[in-house]
């Protein structure tokens, strides 16, 4: 707040404010989507397998960020009305756990896409070998190891977020990671072309195979959206730690909240890309909807 008020005499740049009702109404509808999601996966058990659990964990995420971006919003209008202050140890808390909360959002969904891109690839090169690789039990103890790593260091940078040894390996993470992912996908689409020419006298395997990398584009597509919706807020997190008064770092914070509208945006695209592309889950959404009448 004090960074945002000093801003604006510094810079030219007005401050772009969302209305708290467009907050609101995107936050729930992302926490309402992604939840119907995790219930379509649970009560389906033909959707029991290590592909969907790991969309599960990308749900969960987005859930994260709607949900913290609520508080967030809550948390600021009882400040306007008084009933908390800005700087008290409560509020100094609070904070703090919000900011473990948003770092889990974005930790766990960068490595929920690994885990699905890394998923995919194994399903479209190996995919004789595939239910050997990719257990239910690995899958488990995969998003265990994802889980409990990202709630650990979403503390540490929450608690040492002052410190310019945590922003900057957090902010490096994040394009690393994304890089990463981007040449896995490269890499896959690459061997897969080369493997369609082998593969085409085969009609069985080809029908296999469309549909495997159908499966990749839907994910592709995952890690586009995502993109689009987190990076342009990550460049918030090294201006407001080493240039707060530089006119031009001010005067690309001054749209902070139409970049953190971006993230909850990502929470309502994503359950839409499944529903349109997954036959199972449209199936189940739509048993689901005849039971509820």
């Amino acid at each position: 707040e004090n960074i945002s008020d000093f801003s604006l005499n510094i810079t030219d740049c007005t401050q772009v404010v969302v209305p708290e009702e467009v907050f609101f109404t995107v936050a729930a509808a992302g926490i309402l989507e992604n939840l119907l999601i995790l219930i379509a996966v649970v009560r389906n058990k033909n959707l029991h397998l290590p592909m969907y659990f790991f969309i599960c964990s990308l749900a969960i995420s987005d859930m994260l960020g709607s949900l913290y971006k609520t508080l967030e919003n809550i948390f600021i209008i009882l400040c306007k009305m008084g009933y908390l202050t800005r700087h008290g140890d409560f509020e100094k808390k609070l904070d703090d756990a919000m900011d473990s909360m948003f770092i889990l959002s974005l930790l766990g969904s960068i490595f929920s896409l690994l885990a699905i891109a890394a998923d995919r690839y194994i399903t479209i090169f190996y995919a004789l070998r595939y239910h050997n690789i990719m257990t239910l039990r690995r899958a488990l103890v995969i998003l265990a190891i994802i889980w409990t790593f990202c709630a650990g260091s979403s503390i540490a940078i929450a608690l040492f977020s002052y410190e310019a040894a945590t922003v900057i390996p957090f902010t490096i993470l994040f394009p690393l990671m994304m890089f990463f992912i981007l040449c896995l996908y490269v890499h896959m689409f690459l061997l897969a072309r080369s493997h369609a020419k082998k593969i085409a006298s085969l009609p069985t395997s080809t029908v296999h195979h469309r549909a495997n990398m159908k499966g990749a584009i839907t994910l592709t597509i995952f890690l586009g959206v995502f993109l689009c919706c987190w990076a342009p807020f990550v460049p918030h997190i090294l201006l407001a730690r080493f240039c707060p008064h530089n006119p031009y770092c001010a005067c690309y914070m001054s749209i902070f909240y139409v970049n953190g509208t971006l993230i909850i945006c990502n929470a309502i695209i994503n359950p839409m890309i499944f529903a349109f592309q997954s036959p199972e889950l449209r199936s189940t959404f739509k048993k689901m909807l005849y039971c509820s009448r």
